[in-house]
């Protein structure tokens, strides 16, 4: 007995060769409206589901599907004689084949402009109805909802006349998936509505949508079991989208240390390299090219540097990449290699190499690669909030001193403050010519952040004598200024906000030193 295929897609792109090729397989077509009309026009027979019930399509097309005859021909089990005596007493045929996707609420509801009724009047019944009923009979019906899905059916129709049972387990799987992340998309949208017409960033139930991108040999420790996911829809020149040339399996802090590397170096816009240990960036610069960079980062703090996680935000040459060989690196990332590049880690066999496109840029945080919300797992919930993607540009600051800044201090400060937002507050960064001098992250105390900078810049070699330092919260007394004065600085660049900024104001006048507020302040937990 021939098969039976029913056919109804909104997105129509592939289906009228898909659809040839069933038919040139013997296969029967079902289908609704639309595409029943694009498949007669190529001279395809095909029945209309309208004829098969003998019912038409009702209430503008929200009524087509929603019938005995379609859900039965989806539902009924081949090997229970009871559901074949009821079909055939019924006059229902089997539906072998469905091929559906959903109408477009997700790119409906992102269009600006978007009203209630356009969301609405895009949420599709009778589609994930059919999807359901055929997913849950997946030993008898296989169910396509994704035009990635259609070469794999054919090349097993072609060579075993059916779907393998491993296949049809498969797509049912994506079915169940794909209305899962539907029903995700209009709860979102719909308890997000506010009174007054407009959508909340938070909306009444949060429904995370996300796909495994591979399980983890373990989490942050041994005993912990992890695995990595991605958003449904990532943005572009985000982590998720990193392809991996060489190297061992990620772990689970690779992939946290390399986020936090990949973010902070693709926010310069200057050859930049970024060298991160634990979470932090313990060695920033910008150079004429990325090996010059990598040298300037890398004197921060050499010994922190070992064991890193590195990242470009320019393609490597081969003199970069002897200069990154020579310590132990774990993670390697870059826009892209040069091939005498990649030679020279073909001997270091363990070093994950990765290759990451930079977003394209643009307005929204999607176009910079960026999150547009953070969350955090919490004892039975989750903390939201909008990402930290603030920049600052000099026409910001607010020079609060008698000392103004030199135009190239104000260059350092607004270098020490990009780096400063990526490190764990409190946060300390003493910075000159776009080069991280000594950084002190995590601390409970800004006064104790400030303090290991300067031991790390001592033990690194480094003087922080004419140093711009960036603290990512305000100074609640003059003593952190002094600190930082003490090891060097001659600026500082700071948020303000403090019920004593006057008195560390006093303080930097009467240390010499020019001070800005930033008026933003850069916590991050």
């Amino acid at each position: 007995m021939a098969l039976t295929a029913l056919i109804s897609v909104s997105d129509k792109a592939g289906i009228l060769e898909f659809a040839q090729a069933l038919h040139a397989l013997g296969i029967r077509l079902l289908s609704t409206g639309g595409t029943a009309k694009l498949l007669a026009d190529a001279g395809l027979p095909v029945t209309e589901v309208a004829e098969l019930t003998g019912f038409p399509e009702m209430l503008d097309g929200r009524v087509k599907t929603l019938h005995p005859k379609v859900h039965g021909g989806l539902l009924a089990r081949r090997d229970v004689p009871a559901h074949m005596a009821a079909l055939e007493q019924q006059g229902i045929d089997t539906i072998d084949l469905l091929v559906v996707n959903l109408y477009p609420f997700e790119a409906t509801v992102a269009k600006p402009g978007c009203t209630l009724d356009d969301a609405i009047e895009n949420i599709d019944i009778g589609g994930p109805a059919m999807v359901r009923s055929a997913a849950k009979n997946w030993k008898d019906v296989g169910v396509l909802t994704d035009a990635s899905q259609y070469a794999q059916a054919l090349a097993e129709l072609k060579a075993e006349g059916q779907l393998s049972q491993k296949t049809k387990f498969a797509f049912s799987v994506a079915a169940f998936n794909r209305i899962s992340q539907y029903d995700g998309a209009i709860s979102d949208y719909l308890s997000g509505l506010q009174d007054n017409g407009t959508h909340a960033l938070f909306p009444a139930q949060s429904n995370g949508r996300f796909v495994k991108l591979q399980d983890l040999r373990y989490g942050e420790n041994p005993h912990q079991q992890a695995a990595f996911y991605r958003d449904l829809f990532p943005a572009p020149g985000s982590l998720v989208s990193a392809k991996q040339l060489q190297g061992k399996e990620l772990s689970y802090n690779n992939i946290a240390d390399a986020d936090a590397a990949w973010e902070c170096v693709k926010s310069f816009d200057t050859p930049a390299c970024v060298i991160v240990k634990h979470a932090n960036p313990c060695g920033v610069a910008i150079g004429k090219d990325a090996h010059e960079a990598y040298d300037k980062a890398f004197k921060t703090d050499p010994t922190s540097a070992f064991g890193g996680i590195i990242a470009f935000n320019r393609p490597l040459d081969r003199a970069a990449a002897e200069a990154v060989s020579r310590q132990f690196v774990e993670v390697l990332m870059a826009p892209g290699y040069a091939p005498e590049a990649l030679e020279v880690f073909k001997s270091k066999v363990n070093v994950r190499i990765l290759e990451i496109a930079l977003p394209p840029g643009g307005k929204t945080a999607w176009e910079q690669g960026r999150n547009l919300v953070d969350v955090k797992r919490i004892g039975s919930g989750l903390l939201m909030q909008t990402a930290d993607n603030r920049e600052l540009s000099i026409d910001e600051l607010k020079v609060v001193t008698k000392k103004q800044p030199t135009p190239q201090q104000l260059q350092d400060l607004l270098f020490a403050w990009k780096v400063a937002k990526y490190v764990k507050s409190n946060a300390i960064v003493f910075c000159a010519d776009g080069m991280t001098m000594g950084v002190g992250a995590g601390q409970m105390s800004r006064l104790d952040s400030a303090r290991i900078a300067s031991i790390k810049a001592q033990h690194a070699g480094l003087s922080l004598s004419g140093t711009a330092v960036a603290s990512d919260a305000f100074f609640p007394f003059r003593d952190g200024l002094d600190v930082v004065v003490d090891a060097g600085a001659s600026c500082v660049i700071q948020p303000g906000g403090s019920m004593r900024d006057q008195e560390v104001i006093d303080a930097a006048d009467e240390r010499g030193v020019a001070m800005v507020f930033s008026g933003v302040r850069h916590f991050r937990h």
